[in-house]
Formats: C-alpha cells, structure tokens, sequence
C-alpha cells in the first residue's frame, strides 16, 4: 500500500530562499523508507497563519493526501503559528501523536517540553505537526512510524480499527 503524503515547512528565511530545507528532506527519506509513501506535494510558506492554513486545506482537500507532515512553527516564538493554523482547519483531535513524539524526545532533551505540536484530522487526511529542526524531526517521526501505516489504514477505511482484537 502506497501512501500520498505531503510535506509543509512553516519558515520565513525558508520561502525567502534563505535556509535549505533539510528538515523536509528528512522526513521525505523516512516516509519513502519506512511507511512506503509517495510524497505528492511539497510547500514552503512563511510563518503566517492565513498561508500555513490556506496550504493545509489545498493539500487535503485538492491534493487528497493521506498524510501532511509539516515542519516549523511548533515553539514558543511569537511567529511560531503552525499549531495554531492546523487546529484551525482540523474536524478532529488526534493528540496521542503528539503526545507520543514529546515523551520520546524529552527522553533525550528536556527542552522537547517546548513543542506545541499538535495533530489533527481534516476528512480523511492525518496533519502531523513536526519540529524545525532535523533532529527534532527525525527523533519525532520515528516515535510514531510504526503506527502510522494502521493509523492511515483505519482513516482511509481500508481497515477496521480494532480488527486485531479478537
């Protein structure tokens, strides 16, 4: 089963052209390694709420991806709004990713406390906000890729969710 991911980096010095986008290489190797996934858009916005809500509708609802990881905007900063705009856009919670990322990774750094990521479902796609940081994002994704696959299979209806559990 191939997944239509799309990644969103939230960055102002990113979409000027200023910073290499290595956090979205990141993900875009552990999503085509790990979970088989077909990366089908990739965007880079500003750190402006109207942008970052404007890509995360067009990706589900143009592009119908299963899956939108996005990096940026997840700290304490005054333009760190990535939280903020995907809970805008979102039918419903899904807070246990997030959850799970921040436990692993303040098991490395006490500083993970910090992230306000948030994860969401709009119709059938899964939005995962992720760190900024490459490290932040790898140590993140792999808290949860091994989830992901039955995750996606129960939203996209191609498996029950407690089909396991007879």
């Amino acid at each position: 089963m191939r997944w239509k991911v799309a990644i969103l980096t939230a960055s102002d010095r990113g979409s000027r052209g200023e910073r290499e986008d290595t956090s979205a290489q990141v993900i875009r190797e552990l999503v085509e390694e790990e979970i088989q996934g077909d990366i089908i858009e990739y965007r880079v916005v500003p750190d402006e709420m109207d942008e970052i809500m404007a890509a995360l509708i067009e990706m589900t609802d143009y592009f119908q991806a299963d899956l939108i990881l996005t990096t940026g905007g997840t700290g304490l900063a005054a333009r760190d709004v990535t939280p903020e705009a995907t809970l805008s856009v979102i039918d419903r919670s899904a807070p246990g990713f997030a959850e799970a990322m921040r436990m692993k990774s303040i098991e490395k750094s006490p500083r993970a406390m910090l992230s306000r990521a948030v994860t969401g479902i709009r119709g059938s796609t899964l939005i995962i906000n992720l760190p900024g940081s490459p490290k932040g994002v790898h140590e993140s994704l792999m808290a949860i890729i091994d989830v992901l696959p039955h995750a996606l299979s129960i939203m996209t209806g191609r498996e029950q969710e407690h089909a396991d559990e007879s």
